[in-house]
């Protein structure tokens, strides 16, 4: 390399590390910062052990595409950085079974794992793998508009849900396991029911913190 070719490729070099220096502060500025972290997120079956499942997982995507319920999706950089494509639920169209219609509760996603970033312990079962906790909006549930919905209580599969004396649903926190039933059905979004200010579904699963405590977003209602 000549003097002249070398002075070019210093020059270079400073202005890419100033302007990587520049972005970086600019992605800080705009709080990008959370980026870099991680959020929690609802976990398919055998990925409650958060540690083992970042540290395994390979994004091979083998779980997504055997879900036969579709709601293994890959979590993007909005959910941090350390989280990005690994398996998270998304409950819009279907809800977690464990695979019972179509290999007798055994879950698939687990089974297809290379790695065990997704590997149940021992005697798991449904019922006792909280996968998060169900949370009601009482301000956008139609429930509690007196409307008389109730389609999140018909479709619980696990008795985690039961109605109080106006005929509203409220969950059970010791028996939810998060299977997203009540959260896949839910129509407070559909066109004509849509509150003031709604902007996600008025039942929706909330992962779980390092505790095991539900990482709530409603105040629910005293009413």
């Amino acid at each position: 390399m000549s003097e002249n070719e070398e002075k070019t490729y210093a020059g270079m070099t400073r202005r890419t590390v100033v302007l990587g220096a520049g972005g970086t502060l600019a992605m800080l500025g705009l709080g990008g910062l959370r980026f870099i972290g991680q959020t929690p997120l609802i976990r398919p079956p055998g990925g409650q052990d958060e540690d083992q499942l970042l540290s395994a997982c390979i994004h091979c995507e083998k779980c997504y595409e055997i879900c036969p319920r579709n709601v293994i999706a890959p979590a993007h950089i909005e959910d941090g950085i350390l989280n990005m494509r690994t398996p998270t639920l998304d409950f819009d169209d279907d809800y977690c079974d464990w695979c019972k219609e179509v290999n007798d509760g055994d879950p698939l996603c687990v089974k297809v794992c290379p790695t065990q970033a997704l590997q149940l312990p021992e005697g798991a079962t449904a019922e006792k793998t909280i996968l998060g906790i169900a949370e009601i909006n009482t301000e956008w549930c139609l429930a509690y508009k007196l409307i008389g919905c109730r389609f999140c209580y018909d479709a619980c599969p696990y008795e985690a849900m039961e109605l109080d004396a106006n005929n509203r649903p409220l969950v059970l926190n010791d028996v939810c396991n998060g299977c997203g039933a009540c959260e896949s059905v839910c129509v407070s979004l559909q066109n004509g029911s849509i509150a003031e200010g709604a902007d996600e579904r008025a039942i929706i699963v909330r992962p779980l913190d390092e505790n095991g405590e539900m990482l709530a977003r409603f105040s629910p209602s005293t009413d």
